[in-house]
C-alpha cells in the first residue's frame, strides 16, 4: 500500500537533506519530482496541482528557508497537506437515534460489494453493534448465495428471504422487520451492481434510499482501477448522494492515487479500506496514519490496535520479561511465530514500522505460512527439555526430530540457527524499545520484540 509513491517521495528527501541549504531552486526541483511521483501514483491531476501549490506556498516562506534543518520543515509541511487531501480527521460511521440504523453498501460489480458488507458486519460486531446483512442482488447468479456463505463463515446474522421474495424493495422490507423484532441495531443492505452505471440500476438504488432513508450510503470502490474507481464513485455521489467510500484491494495497490483522489474528487469521505482476502483485512481509514505511511514514518497506532486484538497481552508480557532475562526457549521461540501468524502477512506489518522504507529486502519479505506450521512442527518433535535447552539437541536427536516433524536434520540445523540469531536480535530490539517513549514500551510489552527472519526456512 503506497509503496511505489512512498519510495520515490523519501527519494526527494534524501536529496534535499544532501542539501547545505535549501533555495527556492533546489525547493523547485525537489516540487517538481513529488509532482511527478504523485502523477505516476495516478493521482488527479487537480489534486496534484492543488497539493503542490499548498505545498509551494508554504516551503518558500522565510520560517522554513531559514530553519537550521528545512528539509524536515519540508516533509512537515507536506505531510499536512496529505492529511488535509485525504481529509483531516477519520470519518465515523453514522448511526440513527433510533435503531436500527440503515446502510447501503453500492457499487458496481465486480469491486467487492458482498465481501465489504461481510468485513463491515464483522467490524460492527467487534465494535459494540449488533448488525444484520441483507442481500438484494436478485440478478447476479448466487449473490445471495455469497453473501450466506460469507454470514456463516463468520456466525453473523443474515436475512436470507422466504419463497417468493424476489424484489429488492421486499428483501429489505422483510429484514428491517426481522432486525427490529430481533433487536438488531444496524442493517447492511448488499446492494446490486452492474459492470457499468445504467438508469434501472440506479432508479432501484433510489428506491431503497427512499424507502429506507439510510444513515450511510457507502460506496464500495476497487483501489486497483485507480481514477476509473474516483469517476464511478464521483457518478454514483451525484446521482444517489453518497455519504463515504470503502477502497477495496489497497494491499494490492502500490500506487494510492484513488486513495489520494477520492476525498477531493467526491467531496466524500474515505471510510474504510480492505487490505486483503481475510474478513479481518478491513480498517478504519486515518487520513494521519496514512499521511505517515507514505511518507515512510510507520504506522505505529495501528500496529499497536493490531496487536492488542490478536496477542494474549498476559503471554506478552510474559515474553517480554524472558527476552529481557534472556530466557527466550524454543517453546517461546514457536509461540512468537503462532503469534506472528495471527497477525496477518509479514509485509503489512513492515508497512507500519517507522523507517522500513530503508530496508527494502525486508519490505519485500513474503512468508509462506506453511513455513511456520513445518517450523512449529520441528519444536513439537522436540522433548521439554529440548525445548527449555536448545544445547541438548546433538546428533542423534537432530536426526530423531527431523524423523519425527517429517523433515530433513538440515532443517532442523537451520531452525536451530535462526532461533539462536533471533534470541539475541530479540532481546536487544525489545530492550531498544523501552528506551523509545511511550510507543515503544507499549510495544515491547506487548511482545513486538524483533520478529524473526524466516526468509531461509526453506523445506
Amino acid at each position: 500500500m503506497f509503496d511505489s509513491l512512498s519510495d520515490k517521495l523519501q527519494k526527494v528527501f534524501k536529496n534535499l537533506r544532501g542539501e547545505g541549504k535549501l533555495t527556492a531552486e533546489n525547493m523547485d526541483a525537489a516540487l517538481r519530482e513529488i509532482r511527478v511521483a504523485l502523477l505516476e501514483a495516478d493521482v488527479h491531476f487537480k489534486v496534484v496541482k492543488g497539493l503542490i501549490e499548498a505545498v509551494k506556498e508554504k516551503a518558500l516562506g522565510q520560517e522554513v528557508l531559514s530553519a537550521l534543518n528545512p528539509s524536515q520543515q519540508v516533509v512537515k509541511i507536506v505531510h499536512e497537506e496529505l492529511i488535509k487531501l485525504l481529509g483531516s480527521h477519520a470519518s465515523r460511521l453514522r448511526f440513527a437515534n433510533e435503531p436500527p440504523s440503515v446502510i447501503m453498501i453500492v457499487g458496481l460489480q465486480g469491486s467487492g460489494k458482498t465481501t465489504s458488507t461481510a468485513k463491515l458486519a464483522r467490524w460492527l460486531s467487534k465494535n459494540q453493534h449488533n448488525p444484520v446483512m441483507v442481500s438484494v442482488d436478485v440478478y447476479r447468479p448466487a449473490a445471495r448465495d455469497q453473501l450466506a456463505v460469507l454470514a456463516k463463515q463468520l456466525n453473523l446474522p443474515i436475512y436470507a428471504g422466504v419463497p417468493g421474495e424476489t424484489k429488492p424493495l421486499e428483501l429489505a422490507k422483510s429484514a428491517k422487520r426481522e432486525a427490529i423484532q430481533a433487536g438488531k441495531d444496524v442493517i447492511l443492505i448488499d446492494t446490486a451492481g452492474r459492470l457499468h452505471i445504467d438508469e434501472d440500476l440506479m432508479t432501484e438504488l433510489a428506491e431503497l434510499k427512499a424507502t429506507f432513508d439510510p444513515v450511510e450510503i457507502l460506496f464500495v470502490a476497487d483501489a486497483m482501477t485507480g481514477q476509473d474507481a474516483v469517476k464511478s464513485a464521483a457518478e454514483f455521489h451525484a446521482r444517489l448522494g453518497v455519504t463515504g467510500v470503502i477502497l477495496t484491494k489497497m494491499d494490492g495497490d502500490a500506487r494510492g492515487g484513488a486513495a489520494l483522489s477520492i476525498r477531493s474528487v467526491t467531496g466524500q469521505p474515505l471510510k474504510f479500506i480492505g487490505i486483503g482476502e481475510k474478513p479481518d483485512a478491513f480498517e478504519a481509514f486515518h487520513p494521519d496514519r496514512a499521511a505517515s505511511r507514505i511518507l515512510g514514518m510507520g504506522d505505529v497506532l495501528s500496529l499497536i490496535e493490531k496487536v492488542e486484538e490478536t496477542i494474549d497481552k498476559k503471554q506478552a508480557e510474559e515474553m517480554q520479561r524472558k527476552l529481557l532475562d534472556n530466557e527466550f526457549t524454543l517453546e517461546d521461540f514457536r509461540n512468537q511465530l503462532k503469534q506472528l501468524s495471527k497477525l496477518g502477512p509479514l509485509e503489512n506489518l513492515l508497512g507500519m514500522m517507522p523507517g522500513v522504507g530503508m530496508l527494502k529486502e525486508l519490505k519485500n519479505a513474503k512468508v509462506d505460512p506453511k513455513e511456520i506450521s513445518r517450523v512449529v512442527a520441528i519444536i513439537d518433535s522436540m522433548t521439554p527439555r529440548e525445548r527449555d535447552n536448545h544445547m541438548l539437541i546433538n546428533g542423534s536427536r537432530r536426526r530423531r526430530i527431523a524423523a519425527g516433524s517429517g523433515t530433513t536434520v538440515n532443517d532442523v540445523n537451520n531452525l536451530l540457527k535462526q532461533y539462536t540469531q533471533a534470541r539475541k536480535m530479540m532481546k536487544s530490539f525489545s530492550g531498544s524499545l523501552q528506551g523509545q517513549g511511550f510507543m515503544g514500551k507499549k510495544l515491547a510489552k506487548l511482545g513486538m520484540g524483533k520478529l524473526p527472519n524466516l526468509s531461509d526456512f526453506k523445506f
